[in-house]
């Protein structure tokens, strides 16, 4: 992961919203976005015009669209000219097509992770969004927190020595729920698009892309995964383990651990709000990273920069990383056997409201 900071905006005009599905991460993401600067909260689309009339209520937009006699709500949303950029939220399988169709209507896109289900879909997004002149960005929030920048500073800085392992692991019982999105194959579920993502974040962040990757995973009786372990192996012998559980809980931190020491997470690894840094003397030091949203500002504030600046990818999460991160879980899905209808090319679902 890369360290650039921000810096500043090229220009500081108001940029108009749209938000794409009403679920439970589209209603947090925009309790950030209505408190991030120069942003206006214009439009949101769901399938029914019941959720998209009460969200937009909720929230303040001034729009909601939804599936009727004029098409489908998203469509009509990248149709309406006043609108700069989305935010997509809806299940991980209708990403590449509501991410394609957004692109195609001239719209700036952030989406929620995974980026997409496969790397073949990730790299056509990124190929239109280069043609197009948009700017497209992975909505992993975590890149963007201040602990998470924090521990790359005192890992760029010797804090710990040369990183040799990472440990991080995410996991919850969750019932199961067959019509849920966790548990059906339609939407990509499973733990390790949904959850495995943060771990390997941390991986990747410490340690860089692997050379070698084994994946051991547990599949149920829907062919989707309920827990996977995954080895990342690196020259001279450096590794990470990371595991992701839809069946058990687990402290939900990571470890980087180093020659001269090594770095904690608070719980939950996907948020931190605090780091525990200990060296070969074994006095443990903290540091508190207090936040007064719910920690989305971070990568929305990256995003409103990047398009006022002119720029197409973020430096925090350039396209070729997210790129290798969907090659990487396509790695892990091969050897798991977990298979979804995206790799056979149906990638445009209608997207869930």
């Amino acid at each position: 992961m890369k360290q650039e900071t921000s810096g500043p905006a090229a220009d500081a005009r108001t940029l108009r919203w749209g938000v794409v599905a009403t679920g439970r991460i589209a209603h947090k993401v925009t309790r950030d976005l209505a408190q991030l600067e120069g942003a206006e909260l214009y439009a949101v689309s769901s399938r029914g015009r019941a959720s998209a009339e009460k969200f937009a209520r909720e929230h303040g937009f001034a729009l909601s669209y939804h599936d009727g006699p004029a098409g489908d709500g998203y469509r009509q949303l990248f149709a309406d000219p006043r609108v700069d950029v989305v935010y997509v939220a809806t299940p991980h399988a209708q990403h590449f097509g509501v991410v394609r169709a957004a692109l195609e209507g001239g719209k700036h896109v952030l989406c929620e992770k995974p980026f997409t289900i496969n790397a073949r879909e990730a790299t056509e997004l990124v190929h239109l969004a280069k043609a197009r002149g948009l700017f497209l960005m992975e909505a992993v929030w975590t890149r963007f927190l201040p602990a998470t920048r924090r521990a790359l500073e005192l890992i760029g800085n010797g804090e710990i020595g040369t990183v040799r392992w990472v440990h991080a692991d995410l996991g919850f019982p969750a019932a199961y729920d067959p019509t849920d999105r966790l548990w059906d194959p339609a939407a990509g579920g499973g733990a390790l698009l949904d959850l495995a993502v943060y771990p390997l974040t941390w991986a990747v962040a410490a340690l860089g892309f692997p050379t070698g990757l084994t994946a051991k995973g547990h599949l149920n009786q829907d062919g989707v995964d309920v827990q996977n372990t995954l080895t990342l192996e690196y020259p001279e012998g450096a590794a990470a383990q990371l595991t992701s559980s839809l069946q058990a809980s687990g402290p939900g931190m990571a470890t980087i651990g180093g020659t001269a020491g090594w770095i904690r997470t608070g719980s939950p690894l996907y948020n931190p709000r605090r780091l525990e840094i200990c060296g070969l003397d074994g006095n443990v030091r903290v540091e508190e990273f207090p936040e007064e949203t719910e920690g989305f500002i971070h990568e929305l504030r990256e995003t409103a920069r990047c398009i006022r600046s002119g720029l197409q990818e973020s430096p925090l999460m350039p396209w070729a990383e997210t790129v290798r991160v969907m090659q990487l879980l396509d790695q892990a899905r091969e050897q798991m056997g977990l298979r979804y209808a995206n790799d056979y090319g149906n990638g445009r679902q209608v997207p869930a409201g």
